[in-house]
């Protein structure tokens, strides 16, 4: 089983060593002994970028757990089972992805908070953001309301912790509505729970920053009914 170095509060490493355990060149992928590329998951896409080892170099263009495996899939030349490598992630991509999904977080829970609706769905994506509540109506007031809330949250520069809990612990911490616990399968126990200081704390297994003040401004910029009661709330972050 690949070791996932970023657990569960080194998402700021970029660079790390590892040994190939199985190559698959029909598909064009690899999976490696130890990882820092973040798997697509939770709404969060998946890190890209590049593998070297002492006579090639390729490009991560997508990371998947599939069967129980960690798939670098990658765009050229596919080392050999046993090499030992090394692997570097694409930190603009990363860093803007930690800051949009702790931004998530922060709008998941003021809506929570005001208005009592669930995060249904999110999207976190490098330059613009989404997030799907229910049941929710907002207009132009609440949305302003939202957003106001959001960066007094973010302006405060709270300290983020990211830790592994016994799931029944976070499971009485967590509150009603913020997530969905039972889509988390029963064996999975630790589990990651991310903390902004005293104001939210899930589960969640994304990369997030160290601090709300490293987000910047927060912007809403569209909201579109998705159904009954359903609300998409879309957001950009303002550096």
């Amino acid at each position: 089983m690949t070791e996932i170095l970023y657990y569960p509060d080194n998402e700021y490493l970029k660079e790390f060593d590892a040994t190939v355990e199985k190559v698959d060149e029909e598909d064009g992928y690899l999976v490696l002994d130890r990882t820092l590329f973040y798997k697509q998951g939770g709404g969060q896409p998946a890190d890209h970028g590049t593998i070297t080892w002492s006579d090639g170099e390729t490009e991560v263009e997508d990371v998947q757990k599939e069967h129980g495996e960690i798939r670098h899939y990658v765009d050229g030349d596919l080392p050999e089972k046993g090499d030992e490598v090394h692997g570097r992630i694409d930190w603009d991509r990363r860093y803007r992805h930690m800051k949009m999904h702790t931004a998530q977080h922060i709008v998941s829970k003021v809506v929570l908070d005001i208005y009592g609706a669930s995060t249904a769905g999110n999207q976190v994506h490098a330059d613009r953001s989404r997030i799907d509540f229910e049941p929710a109506n907002f207009d132009e007031q609440d949305l302003k309301k939202i957003q106001e809330e959001a960066n007094r949250v973010i302006e405060e520069d709270i300290e983020l912790s990211k830790s592994e809990v016994p799931r029944e612990d976070l499971e009485e911490e967590t509150e009603d509505g913020r997530t969905n616990l039972d889509l988390i399968p029963d064996h999975i126990d630790p589990l990651r729970a991310v903390e902004i200081g005293d104001i939210d704390i899930c589960p969640c297994g994304g990369t997030h920053v160290d601090s709300t003040g490293e987000l910047g401004q927060l912007e809403i910029v569209e909201r579109r009914s998705k159904g009954a009661d359903v609300e998409r709330v879309e957001f950009v972050l303002q550096n």
